[in-house]
């Protein structure tokens, strides 16, 4: 199964509408086996201006993806054992992303089992690290094309306003007043509470 892929002009535009328009889309990643992936259903908007953004003193060696050209993947790790996953968005230099936090399982399922161990299908990619464990992501496609590489974002079906909500993100510790997570009322994949 391949599907197509969002263009650039998707990430090219304010990271918080594409931190919300990036749920009901699909966050995929291919292996010699083929595609795994799911349906996006929670992320995080982080912005130059933010002081819980790694983009927040300046361009380095390990955030350069996140001032690249939209639509770079940008993956770190945090706390020395997870690997997180974030999408650049707005012209390249800018250093803003959306960290994508959470994907309902759909496509090679057994594939995310066997590198999570078997738990319920809900708890797969339920939290960013958790997610990266699931889809096999790593330093690896940090700085690949979301389009054109081995990790894709494809294109899946909008969710209505009526269904997502907004709060404020998790695990940070500056920033806390800005309501840039975003997440589809009442899925249970998705990583935090609902409001």
């Amino acid at each position: 199964m391949t599907g197509t892929p969002l263009p650039q002009e998707f990430y090219n535009r304010p990271t918080l509408t594409v931190a919300r328009e990036l749920l009901g889309h699909w966050l995929v990643v291919h292996h010699p086996e083929g595609w795994v992936g799911g349906k996006i259903v929670e992320t995080e908007a982080y912005l130059p201006d933010d002081p819980a953004s790694h983009s927040y003193r300046g361009l380095t060696e390990r955030n350069r993806s996140m001032f690249g050209a939209p639509g770079t993947a940008y993956v770190y790790r945090i706390y020395g054992a997870h690997w997180c996953f974030n999408i650049a968005c707005e012209a390249e230099g800018i250093g803003a992303a959306v960290l994508i936090r959470a994907l309902e399982p759909t496509l090679g399922v057994e594939w995310m089992e066997h590198h999570r161990g078997h738990r319920p299908h809900t708890q797969l990619c339920r939290g960013p690290g958790n997610l990266c464990r699931a889809l096999g992501i790593t330093r690896a496609l940090d700085g690949q094309s979301v389009f054109t590489g081995r990790v894709q974002v494809w294109q899946g079906e909008p969710i209505s306003e009526d269904c997502v909500d907004n709060s404020p993100r998790i695990g940070i510790t500056q920033g806390k007043e800005h309501l840039w997570r975003f997440y589809v009322r009442g899925n249970p994949c998705v990583s935090g509470r609902w409001r």
